[in-house]
């Protein structure tokens, strides 16, 4: 019989929509969103904005239509709708960057507000004044708009692609640095606006940064990256008066640093991120600050902590209308709960189900809370909140996709590690599994490492998994976040202590539950969770099968070559990164391995994914006999994101467990033979 949900053929799972984002227009009428979905020939994603009704009665509908597709709605105080889009308009080529566009509230014809050469991005509204706050990429020595495509146009006649760095660090993640600059741009309000640039010269100052706009346009408030010793950097955060470009220093000192400044709705104060930076010692320590937009003494003296006496780190967040508190999420327990959170640290959970929320929305009156929720069950939807009730059910919006059926269950395990630190896990069923018909364990283990199995992935798909009559553990081992900050500090900079400890004890107690086939067991993990599959099959030979993406393998060598090598070195020093790398263990490896790495990942670069297979390949005497198999994408990074490379990642992945896991060789995607 065929498989009733879109889990059993990966092109199908590929078509669902995937919702991200959520605004509220400032009547509180009109909530937006974005879905992406499959462009017509299947090889990429286009986004599109859906309105969705905040009462739950009307369908969703479509709001925009391009082949270039629409992202990051923002909306004016007057209710048209801003959104950045690559669509042509009058003679712009087909290759141009984004452009500020500008849907009326009324109804009718979408028209471009603003571009710039190096495109537009993250835009913000002054909410009472109007104007309108984006960061723009441009070259260093340009001044104006047109003198930055005259720049740029010169490194095309000439095929330059060359870049002269003089400061650390020069990648991100996925993505050469330079040679252009993000900077701040403000202008507006009207029907075409002309750019003001507010950031000159900034260097790699506003390298991913986050900036806000006072709600009468009149400050902005940024993250502002400084050069420190020893090629690191500090994140600061800055006030700029939009009238003068002149910059003040808000929060600033050489043990923390501030990310995500948010100004209250009265325009009194910020709210802001702020990370204690981690040594060797100690892992970090992440807290919410508020700090007066007036004031700020540079060094933090007038700050106050809202979350003194939390042991959880707070995530995204959210002013109430009032200024007078914030809605908060932060990872509990294999969820991501809403919090009320008032300035005096009086602490509300507004819910009490599973799930994991973003993008909290407050009405205007302060009574109602909007916000995406997902959970390892569910893809993200819209719903509302009361925003006073505690520990309450969340009310489901008509989103503009339907939640699909699954093809089993979701259960929570609980055991406790050899230290007495209780311990917990997601398990998802297939579908008929049994004590009479027990499925196939597959062990995944999370990234970061500072994460948690608390919501739904779309690159790591467990139902797709179980779709194949497999039950997936979703374990958060010891630098778990959700679980206080003793847990993190558990495994900080010890890796392959209570991490790996903590894994063999959760496996075990899976492989105890009568639904589950002790005999057949794999182990999967990407990033972190690969390189915990390196540990793992360096230390043990209990698994039939282990899968490893984007993977650590050698720690010397990851720590100098990642994008950002000062960060690793705060948590493992040149001893600990010795003691805890898999790569030293590569002799005692006998488990099959499926290495899976892409070329541009700069996170952890294609280097360990190419000494792994080397080493692993170095030790086979007969060749023919190879267990091992390497899937490489020369155009992908950490993540695989072409939707037809997806489907070749699981293919490939479903027939290596089959072979080893299930004894069933079936052959390998067609077109990788």
């Amino acid at each position: 019989m065929s498989d009733p949900t879109p889990f059993g053929d990966v092109q199908d799972y590929l078509a669902l929509g995937r919702l991200a984002g959520l605004e509220l227009s400032p009547d509180g009428t009109r909530l937006v969103t974005t879905v992406s979905a499959l462009d017509p020939d299947r090889s990429g994603r286009v986004t599109a904005l859906w309105e969705i009704d905040p009462a739950g009665e009307r369908a969703a509908t479509r709001l925009t239509r391009s082949a270039k597709g629409e992202s990051s709605a923002a909306f004016t105080p007057d209710g048209d709708l801003l959104f950045l889009s690559a669509r042509p308009e009058g003679t712009t080529p087909d290759d141009a960057p984004a452009a500020l566009w500008a849907l009326p509230a009324g109804g009718g014809e979408a028209w471009q507000v603003g571009a710039r050469p190096g495109g537009v991005a993250a835009p913000v509204v002054a909410s009472a004044a109007g104007s309108v706050l984006v960061t723009s990429m441009t070259l260093p020595g340009a001044v104006t708009g047109e003198d930055d495509e005259a720049r740029r146009k010169a490194r095309r006649d000439g095929k330059v692609s060359a870049i002269l760095h003089t400061a650390y660090p020069v990648r991100y993640w996925d993505h050469d640095l330079g040679p252009d600059e993000p900077r701040l741009l403000v202008g507006g309000p009207g029907e075409k606006i002309t750019w003001t640039d507010l950031t000159p010269e900034p260097g790699a100052a506003l390298v991913e940064t986050v900036a806000d706009l006072s709600p009468d346009g009149r400050t902005v408030v940024t993250a502002w990256k400084v050069p420190a010793p020893g090629g690191d950097v500090r994140s600061t955060i800055v006030a700029i008066d939009v009238g003068s470009g002149e910059r003040r220093v808000l929060l600033a000192d050489d043990g923390h640093d501030y990310a995500g400044p948010r100004i209250s709705p009265d325009g009194s104060a910020v709210a802001v991120l702020r990370e204690r930076r981690s040594e060797p010692g100690h892992g970090p320590v992440v807290d919410l600050v508020v700090v007066p937009l007036a004031g700020g003494d540079g060094a933090g003296g007038d700050v106050v902590v809202p979350t003194a006496a939390w042991d959880l780190w707070p995530g995204d967040f959210r002013w109430t209308p009032d200024s007078a508190a914030l809605l908060v999420v932060a990872d509990e327990r294999g969820r991501a709960p809403l919090f009320r959170l008032a300035l005096d640290g009086t602490t509300s959970r507004l819910t009490g189900d599973h799930g994991a929320y973003t993008d909290p929305r407050v009405s205007p009156d302060g009574a109602t809370v909007y916000a995406l929720r997902s959970a390892v069950d569910s893809p993200p939807t819209p719903v509302r909140l009361d925003a006073y009730t505690a520990d309450q059910e969340p009310v489901g919006l008509r989103g503009p996709e339907e939640a699909p059926a699954l093809p089993g269950t979701l259960t929570e395990i609980d055991t406790t590690a050899a230290d007495g630190s209780p311990l917990r896990s997601w398990l998802v069923l297939p579908d008929g599994a049994s004590a009479t018909d027990p499925a196939p364990l597959l062990l995944w283990v999370h990234g970061g490492p500072l994460g948690s199995w608390n919501a739904w992935q779309w690159r790591w798909n467990p139902w797709l998994m179980a779709a194949r009559g497999y039950a997936v553990l979703l374990p958060d081992p010891a630098l778990s976040t959700g679980y206080g900050q003793a847990f993190v500090e558990r495994g900080w900079g010890a890796w392959g202590a209570a991490p790996y400890t903590d894994l063999m004890t959760m496996t075990d107690h899976g492989e105890s539950l009568p639904e589950i086939d002790a005999t057949r067991v794999a182990a999967m993990g990407g990033s972190f969770g690969g390189y915990m599959a390196n540990w793992i099959a360096g230390r043990t030979d209990r698994f039939a099968a282990i899968v490893t993406h984007a993977s650590l393998w050698a720690l010397d060598h990851f720590g100098t070559t990642t994008d950002f090598a000062a960060e690793w070195a705060r948590e493992l020093s040149p001893e600990r990164a010795a003691s805890n790398s898999p790569h030293h263990h590569v002799d005692a490896i006998t488990t099959p391995m499926l290495v899976i790495h892409g070329d541009k990942d700069y996170r952890v670069p294609i280097g360990e994914g190419l000494r792994l297979w080397w080493e692993l390949q170095s030790r086979q005497q007969d060749a023919a006999a190879n267990p091992h198999r390497f899937l490489y994408f020369p155009d992908e990074n950490h993540w695989i994101l072409k939707p037809q490379n997806s489907v070749i990642w699981y293919e490939t992945v479903f027939a290596f467990l089959s072979e080893h896991v299930l004894g069933k060789p079936v052959p390998f995607p067609d077109l990788l033979r």
